[in-house]
Parts: structure tokens; sequence; C-alpha cells
């Protein structure tokens, strides 16, 4: 893979570990899920203001003003719509049925990767999301299948809005770390809204929350400015399924054949998509 390739693609690789933090974190969340959010998305825009007042990258906002409008975008559909369909739709569904809908965002980046930033979609490329997808079914669910609950609707376009906000990010002419800053920053104040109406609590989990999330957006949007759109979601589709093991592994749990199954499919999609050549049509 010629440079450019290989560091978007390692990049990813550290997104989706730092990921499998998150579902800690958030399920240890004791208040109202809305202002966990706006406080861990605006305590992140602060930690990612102060990386780009002390790396100049500020200075972007003032070159290039026409650009804000993206970044609005980007935080209003990928953080503040997402975030809210995913919270709602996680309370009425169940955690399996949640991590299972929510990794079909695979295959809106290859809708929208396809459709909007002329991403060429191989046959390997599709056999990888396939192959990932179905191994996280097997992984999560155990091959038990899942129960269709109220509130499955919202989690399927969950990923929709992510990937919409992505797909503007990716056609955005700042910096990475510019974009992660105003997307939380965005994102945060819009999410404010509906806090007025829940109520605002505070704990120290969403500053915990505010630190991975500056970590991983960052290094997302230098991934995504680096390899196609619909390969760096491929990658991330299994960090559900690390805390799966991470479980099995601390807890004593015992793998079934399923479990085995579906990390085997993983590993084979997540290599295949791995030395996936980036290409546009």
């Amino acid at each position: 893979m010629p440079g450019r390739e290989s560091e978007g693609t390692l990049t990813a690789f550290i997104v989706l570990l730092l990921l499998s933090l998150e579902p800690v974190v958030i399920k240890a969340n004791p208040v109202n899920p809305f202002a966990f959010a706006s406080t861990a998305s605006l305590f992140a825009s602060c930690l990612l203001w102060k990386a780009m007042f002390a790396t100049g990258k500020a200075n972007e906002i003032r070159e290039k003003p026409g650009e804000l409008g993206k970044t609005f975008l980007t935080g209003l559909f990928a953080t503040a719509v997402a975030y809210s369909l995913f919270t709602y739709g996680t309370r009425l569904s169940t955690a399996i049925n949640s991590a299972i809908l929510t990794r079909f965002e695979v295959f809106y980046s290859f809708l929208i990767g396809w459709l909007f930033l002329r991403e060429r979609i191989t046959a390997k490329g599709a056999f990888s999301a396939l192959a990932l997808v179905f191994g996280v079914f097997l992984v999560v669910t155990g091959g038990r299948g899942i129960t269709v609950r109220e509130g499955d609707l919202l989690l399927l376009l969950t990923p929709l809005f992510w990937q919409i906000g992505h797909a503007i990010a990716k056609r955005t002419d700042y910096s990475p770390l510019t974009i992660a800053t105003l997307r939380n920053t965005f994102g945060g104040l819009l999410l404010l809204i509906p806090v007025v109406k829940t109520g605002f609590a505070f704990t120290p989990l969403a500053l915990a929350e505010g630190a991975i999330i500056a970590l991983t957006q960052s290094l997302w949007y230098h991934s995504i400015a680096r390899i196609n759109l619909s390969k760096a979601t491929a990658i991330l589709t299994p960090s559900p399924v690390l805390s799966v093991v991470v479980s099995m592994a601390i807890l004593g749990e015992k793998a079934t054949v399923y479990h085995v199954a579906g990390l085997t499919l993983i590993i084979v999609g997540t290599l295949l998509v791995a030395f996936e050549k980036s290409e546009r049509r």
C-alpha cells in the first residue's frame, strides 16, 4: 500500500481500538443522555480548540470562512441528529439490536461513497463488508438471532446520518483537527436544545467521553482524508465485538462455535478490506 493509503488504514485501526472504550463509559453514564452527550461534545471541542490554537490551525477558519457551513452540517447530522436517534432507539430496543443494526453503517458508506464521493466499490470490498457484518451478528448474538423491537427503525437510521455527516466532512477543505473541533462545537450546542426540555445534569464520565471523542474524531477525519469512506467505515465495523472478546478474556466466559465462526469472518473481512486500495471511479 502506498504511504498515504497505509497511513489512513493504520489510523482507522487506531480509531477502532479507541472506540471499544466508549461502550464502557456510555453504559456507566448515570445522567440524562442528552446532557451527557452535550457536555462530552463541548468538552471535546474545548480540548480541540486548545490544540487548534497551539498548532495555528485556527487560522483556517478566518482564511476559509465558506467552509463553516459544511462543518455545521457535519455537527448537525453526525452528532446532534445521529446521537438523538441512537439514544432513543437504544432505549426503545435492546443493546444487542443496537450493536447489530448500527453496524449497517458500512452499507450506507458504500452507497454514499459511490453516489456522492465517486468512490469505486469492488466485489472484494462488498464481500468484506458482508463478512464483517455477519461476523458481528454471530459474535454479539451467539447465533440466537434478534427480536424486532420498537426503536429498531431509529437505530437503522442512526448510521445513515453518521455517514451523511462524514461525506460532508470528507468534502470540507479544513484540516481533520478543525473539522473535529467545529463538529463538536456545533453538535454540542445543538444538543443543548433537547437538554432544555429534559434537564441538565453533570457527571465526570462526560469529561472522559469528551477526551475519547476529541482523539477518535480528529484521527477519524485524518483517516477518511486519505482512504475511501467505505473502507474506513468497514475497518470500524468490528468495534462492538472487541467488548465481547474482552469480556470473555477477563470474565472467563466460554467461547461458543458461533463466537469462533464470527471472529473468523471478522478477521478475514478486516484483512481483506485493509488491503483494499482506495480508488475513485
